[in-house]
């Protein structure tokens, strides 16, 4: 497999978890199933505590096939653009506001919060840490998730802080029934045309009609590693990659000088699945940082969530084209 782009600067990655806070507060799941989308903006959550609005408007663009990203109750760019991407799947005036005509498009009578049994597959396969040095990666056999909890997360698109916000006494221990929010079935269909817009953070699934098959929030390079410009085409898809870190060709890592090979699993440096592209070492791939999505930037390749680049993967095939833009008919305006 070819070389490939890391998934984000270290220094940064350290200012990211440099900058938290206090643990959410409870959330009980009839809060998010009964709770109105109608009144977001006008009812305050306290500093970082998640919004059930906000959550319960998330999980329905994701239904709707316009990505949020992390689901995690808390409003900015990412759930504007999703908004934005959902009008422009149904025609509507793109503005990335949810006024009452996207609100009423989205809702429905399904439950937002769903029960769910930790089984022993979920406790399989996991690690001890991750460790930001790209040398001791190299020494390991996967880099698989770090807890149960971790794992539940990505698996139904939530940020961790929310996954214990619902569960905040629970061990995630076989056996045990935890509360998680139910994304809905990934999108289907044929992918045509990529567009990855450098302006707005977003990536539009097109199929052969026109149409607006998908949105996705992303990281499209930097300004230190820009993103190529044009078009290019998709070369092919490989699942759980390994990644071959190379400092003369890619960039440099720490003290690391030798080419290394990095191992498979969702927090390597691509995540779960790499998009090859014909522009030779660019992709589209997943990430081990989903909540640093549009917020961080990449060595020039585009970043998405793994979920959101696992749907994207199971509609493209090999030739499509993959359109560098700057702006978009699904950017908010």
């Amino acid at each position: 497999m070819s070389s490939m782009k890391t998934a984000l600067p270290m220094s940064l990655l350290a200012l990211a978890f440099s900058v938290g806070g206090a643990a959410a507060r409870e959330l009980r799941p009839e809060e998010i199933n009964t709770a109105s989308i109608a009144s977001i903006g006008t009812e305050k959550s306290g500093p970082g505590d998640p919004d059930p609005a906000i959550v319960r408007l998330q999980v329905l663009l994701d239904r709707a096939g316009s990505s949020p990203g992390v689901i995690d109750g808390l409003s900015g760019e990412n759930v504007d653009k999703a908004v934005a991407g959902f009008e422009a799947m149904n025609n509507l005036p793109v503005d990335g506001r949810l006024d009452p005509e996207v609100a009423s498009r989205l809702e429905g009578n399904a439950p937002i919060v769903e029960s769910y049994v930790v089984s022993a597959e979920d406790a399989a396969g996991l690690v001890d840490k991750i460790p930001e040095d790209y040398g001791e990666k190299a020494k390991m056999q996967s880099l698989g998730y770090t807890s149960v909890a971790e794992k539940l997360s990505e698996r139904f698109h939530m940020g961790i802080d929310l996954v214990h916000a619902l569960n905040p006494a629970s061990q995630f221990a076989p056996g045990d029934t935890v509360w998680v929010v139910n994304p809905g079935p990934p999108t289907e269909g044929k992918v045509k045309r990529i567009e990855a817009d450098r302006k707005t953070g977003q990536v539009l699934a097109y199929a052969a009609d026109g149409s607006l098959l998908a949105v996705y929030p992303a990281t499209i390079g930097s300004e230190d590693n820009p993103a190529p410009s044009g078009k290019h085409k998709v070369k092919g898809v490989a699942r759980m990659p390994v990644y071959r870190y190379d400092p003369k060709r890619n960039f440099k890592q720490g003290k690391n000088n030798e080419v290394l090979t990095i191992p498979k699993g969702p927090n390597g440096p691509v995540g779960t699945v790499w998009i090859d592209l014909t522009e030779p070492t660019y992709g589209i791939h997943g990430t081990p940082e989903p909540k640093l999505i549009d917020k961080v930037g990449s060595h020039g390749c585009v970043r998405l969530t793994n979920w959101d680049v696992e749907e994207l993967a199971s509609m493209v095939k090999p030739g499509i084209m993959v359109d560098f833009v700057k702006g978009s008919s699904a950017a908010p305006k």
